[in-house]
């Protein structure tokens, strides 16, 4: 009889030693109620590690093992199985001789892939052990070139269609909207956009951008916040594509004058992803912005977006305060509401009353009454937050603060009793007093009702895979008012194929917090210029944007130019010794 790949493992990991028939019992329950891998449900368990489990069954059946990410595959062997295969059976060919193929899998014991691949190949397979996710990058990574031979395929097997005329020079407006709309449920219109937000959602990406140029549209997708060209698709299909996203978001296709704003959901990689799409007309075409709202790679734990333990510290004692107001700023993209989502999550018991108001709702928490601002229909945030008031809440999140009627209202509801958060569009946690005085709110009401301000910014991690130290040389030490004496060791990524060849993956964050003392709020309510009460924040223990992104960059995690992007023009920022 066959032994399974969950016998093999189970049996091997109780006789080592490494798994007890308790802990196997919990991690069968999670299978039963959850399913999945029991693989994969051990290593999440913190049972066993991936890299001891894949040793000791290989050592148990006698299979060899392989670490794909310091492997190079033959373009050539990739064309014995198809891609569609390959990622249903999580299984990649790395060599061929003769006639046997050798393929990477995570369960090697998988007869069924196993007689389905030789079936269809006429070859000898010898399966060999490689880790489950080092697989599923492989996979996306080799077989990406034959993507952009499928996508020219699809474009090939469109030909002239008869229901979408294509008038050389003339103006979107022209198009027969009965044929635009037929035109997106063509197979190849709908398996095109369908394939760019599945390899969009696996390159962990947050943006999809498809701009029409003279001659070609562009498709870019933004990961760890670079954009990337990753294809670009004839003219001629643009308009198709860009409707098909409009009629699954629910929107007019036949207004190309006026932009339009949407979101769709679809369940995709055994999880649901959002979409929030944003369409704006452009002289040579309309312009799409899809953000991609992966609700499973979110990180809503304060204690793993990367802040340091004084941020934490501050951030945590700003949450236990009955009422007063806290903001966060930084520009698009640096994770505010992330980070405000955080918050609300160390904050969301039965006992708390917590309504929030966003523009539009980015993750939909359980426990949180949400509403969305609807400026268009005249629901907007001031607007919101009024009838919020009468709704007795505890704590309330405003998406943005935008105007003087939003700031005014969050105020007077923050010194009524009332915790508020909200962002601020500011550079500097200093400056959102400044930019609250512009907008005309008197420092008096500053002081009395603002608890906490925080300055945020997204950096890109060093990739791990290919991390090397460097030592930075005394001439970028004096630039960057590091006065550290002797040899400073720092990292940064050599490009590999897990990063792919950028140098970096995943990001963190960094972060400088300005708690309101009795001292600050003096200086605020004597309308004090930002760089003395910046310079007292600094004595009470502020720690700026740059000092953070430098600490980060000495512990290894990011790249002393990451932190100079990200914080080069905040020229009033100081560094202490590091």
């Amino acid at each position: 009889m066959t032994i399974s790949l969950k016998e093999a493992l189970t049996n091997s990991l109780i006789k080592k030693g490494l798994l007890t028939e308790a802990q196997l019992k919990e991690a069968l329950d999670k299978q039963k109620e959850k399913g999945g891998d029991l693989k994969d449900i051990l290593v999440e368990l913190g049972y066993v590690e991936s890299d001891d489990m894949i040793s000791l069954l290989s050592q148990e059946l006698g299979i060899t093992p392989i670490n794909l990410t310091r492997f190079k595959i033959d373009p050539e062997v990739l064309k014995l199985i198809p891609h569609k295969l390959a990622e249903n059976y999580n299984i990649i060919p790395i060599s061929k001789v003769e006639n046997v193929i050798t393929v990477a899998m995570d369960d090697p014991l998988n007869v069924f892939a196993l007689d389905h691949i030789a079936a269809l190949t006429h070859f000898k397979i010898i399966p060999i052990f490689a880790a489950k996710k080092d697989i599923q990058n492989a996979i996306m990574e080799y077989y990406e070139e034959h993507t952009y031979d499928e996508i020219e395929d699809l474009v090939v097997t469109m030909g002239p269609s008869q229901d979408l005329e294509i008038i050389t020079g003339a103006r979107e407006e022209s198009m027969d909207t009965s044929k635009l709309i037929k035109s997106t449920k063509e197979a190849p219109v709908v398996k095109l956009a369908n394939h760019l937000l599945l390899e969009a959602v696996k390159a962990r990406a947050s943006d999809i951008l498809i701009e029409a140029l003279d001659k070609h549209t562009r498709i870019r997708y933004r990961v760890d916040g670079s954009l990337k060209e990753v294809r670009t698709v004839p003219k001629e299909l643009h308009s198709a594509v860009v409707s098909r996203f409009k009629v699954m978001s629910n929107l007019n296709i036949a207004e190309r004058r006026l932009p339009q704003e949407g979101r769709f959901k679809m369940k995709m990689l055994q999880k649901e992803v959002d979409f929030r799409i944003s369409v704006l007309p452009a002289n040579s075409g309309e312009k799409v912005a899809l953000r991609i709202l992966d609700k499973s790679a979110a990180l809503l734990n304060i204690e793993k977006l990367g802040f340091n333990e004084k941020t934490l510290v501050d951030l945590r004692k700003a949450m236990k305060r009955p009422h007063g107001m806290v903001l966060v700023a930084g520009p698009t993209g640096s994770g505010k509401t992330t980070t405000l989502y955080s918050l609300l999550k160390l904050l969301s018991t039965v006992e708390q009353n917590i309504v929030t108001v966003e523009d539009p709702i980015e993750y939909q928490l359980e426990g949180l009454n949400q509403v969305s601002a609807r400026p268009a229909l005249g629901l907007t945030f001031a607007g919101a937050l009024r009838s919020i008031l009468r709704q007795d809440p505890d704590v309330i999140m405003i998406g943005e603060v935008r105007d003087y009627e939003t700031a005014d209202i969050a105020i007077k509801s923050a010194l009524t009793g009332h915790l508020l958060l909200t962002t601020l569009h500011t550079t500097t946690a200093t400056g959102v007093i400044s930019r609250l005085m512009n907008m005309g709110v008197e420092p008096f009401l500053i002081s009395s009702s603002v608890i906490l301000t925080a300055a945020q910014r997204l950096v890109r991690k060093i990739c791990n895979d290919c991390k090397e130290p460097y030592e930075l040389d005394e001439f970028a030490k004096e630039s960057l008012g590091i006065k550290d004496k002797g040899k400073l060791t720092l990292h940064r990524g050599k490009g590999c194929r897990a990063c792919l060849n950028t140098g970096y993956k995943g990001r963190t964050a960094i972060m400088e917090t300005l708690v309101v003392t009795p001292e600050i709020r003096k200086l605020i309510s004597e309308r004090t210029v930002d760089r003395k009460v910046r310079d007292a924040a600094i004595a009470q223990g502020l720690i700026s944007l740059r000092e953070d992104g430098l600490e980060k960059a000495r512990q290894g995690i990011i790249t002393i130019e990451e932190v100079l992007r990200v914080t080069i023009g905040d020229q009033d920022i100081e560094t202490k010794n590091i």
